[in-house]
């Protein structure tokens, strides 16, 4: 005999497992999954989400910026409605589960309340954001802050990287409108919940299945930074008096590497990573020594002080190198920058008891990568993130996550939203 929590557990894994699939038919091609932000690809992946939830019967909406919201009414039109969701865009050549996952388990909630018969106490709203990759454009969180009321005329010139035109541009060409997004005004704070894939090693090396999001580090990155040196040739200039560009850098790595230590000795939350070097302009050459290279710079912590303390230590760095190496110059170009953000301990309590209900105590962790959530948060909103076991990494086609601990996931926060209001 089928019960309930049966049919609940068995509709979660089947719409878990068709979501995710169908979702990743849609990329421009491999290694793994490609669906950049504000393009065809995303968008087509939104219509596949909407079809989804119109099967519900669920109330389908999009905001100025093109984020999706798809309502399950509730029994009280006083209770703060609960949306969960999270993207569906991608990094190039990124993994199946990084925003999928979390996009199917909103839709896996809706459809285990249909399938018990169940109606919730607050209205659920399934929530697939626009453009939360800022690999696209260098500018953080962009539909969801859009659709908060908190992207800026700026931030919409910002150029996407592969086709170097605007947002506001790619806005467009989806048939989204720039200025209704720039005069937005914002929505009513609510309640926001965030199923994603960790995106580290710390519950797979655990052991556990998932785990509750309590902070999300912020970001210091400088995204087109340059060494400037003097190009020479490989075997007639002599070591005393050359300007190596990729020498300097080599001695910023070195430095920012050390500075990491000590911040974390001194008690300090903080990663540090270049994460581009570019010396491969035709102006490079195996007889030459470089004039320039080009890199990256992300810095991350749970702390707005120490991010800026890092700056300052990397400045300080940068002014060494200088003095020490006569024709090097760093250029650290523009600084972009997400904010910390305290998720809700409410909205923590809400996912914990759901798992206590069945007999699980998920661990309560911070995430070092930034997500929408944090947009929500900073927005007035009660977020909360359930964190999935994930192994190979993440933002690479190797990503893992394991069905089966999602579902679990899903279940716990499916038997809190029963629970609520009862």
């Amino acid at each position: 005999m089928t019960t309930r929590s049966s049919l609940a557990a068995e509709t979660i894994r089947a719409t878990l497992e068709r979501v995710i699939t169908r979702v990743n038919t849609l990329s421009a091609g491999g290694p793994g999954w490609t669906r950049p932000s504000y393009s065809d690809l995303e968008s087509a992946a939104h219509a596949m989400i909407e079809e989804e939830a119109l099967a519900l019967g669920l109330a389908v909406s999009r905001d100025a910026a093109g984020n999706l919201f798809a309502r399950m009414k509730g029994r009280n039109p006083d209770a703060v409605p609960l949306y969960v969701g999270s993207h569906l865009d991608t990094v190039a050549e990124g993994g199946a589960y990084d925003g999928q996952a979390g996009v199917a388990g909103a839709l896996a909630l809706a459809a285990a309340l249909r399938a018990v018969g169940r109606t919730p106490d607050a209205d659920l709203v399934v929530t697939v954001t626009r453009a939360e990759e800022s690999v696209w454009f260098p500018v953080s969180y962009v539909g969801s802050r859009a659709g908060l009321g908190r992207l800026t005329r700026q931030e919409m010139e910002a150029k996407r990287v592969d086709t170097l035109r605007s947002l506001a541009d790619h806005m467009r060409d989806q048939g989204y409108d720039p200025e209704a997004v720039a005069s937005l005004v914002p929505p009513q704070p609510a309640r926001f919940l965030e199923f994603h894939i960790e995106q580290g090693p710390v519950l797979h090396m655990a052991g556990e299945p998932y785990a509750i999001v309590t902070a999300i580090r912020g970001g210091l990155r400088y995204r087109s930074a340059r060494v400037n040196g003097v190009w020479a040739h490989s075997g007639a200039a002599p070591r005393e008096g050359r300007a190596d560009a990729v020498v300097a850098f080599s001695d910023l790595v070195v430095a920012m590497d050390r500075v990491w230590a000590e911040m974390l000795a001194e008690g300090g939350d903080l990663t540090v990573t270049f994460g581009r070097v570019d010396a491969t302009t035709p102006a490079h050459a195996m007889a030459k020594v470089a004039g320039m290279l080009g890199f990256c710079l992300d810095m991350r912590s749970s702390d707005d002080s120490t991010l800026d303390e890092a700056d300052r230590r990397l400045r300080a760095e940068i002014a060494r190198i200088e003095a020490a190496r006569p024709g090097i110059r760093f250029d650290l170009g523009q600084q972009s920058r997400s904010q910390p953000a305290r998720l809700s301990g409410t909205m923590a309590d809400f996912v914990a008891g759901g798992a206590e209900a069945r007999g699980a105590r998920p661990r309560r962790m911070l995430s070092g990568g930034g997500h929408d959530a944090a947009a929500f948060a900073a927005a007035g909103w009660e977020s909360v993130m359930v964190f999935i076991r994930n192994w190979n990494g993440s933002h690479c086609p190797e990503e893992g996550m394991d069905l089966e601990d999602l579902a679990l996931a899903v279940e716990s926060v499916h038997e809190a939203i029963c629970w609520e209001g009862s």
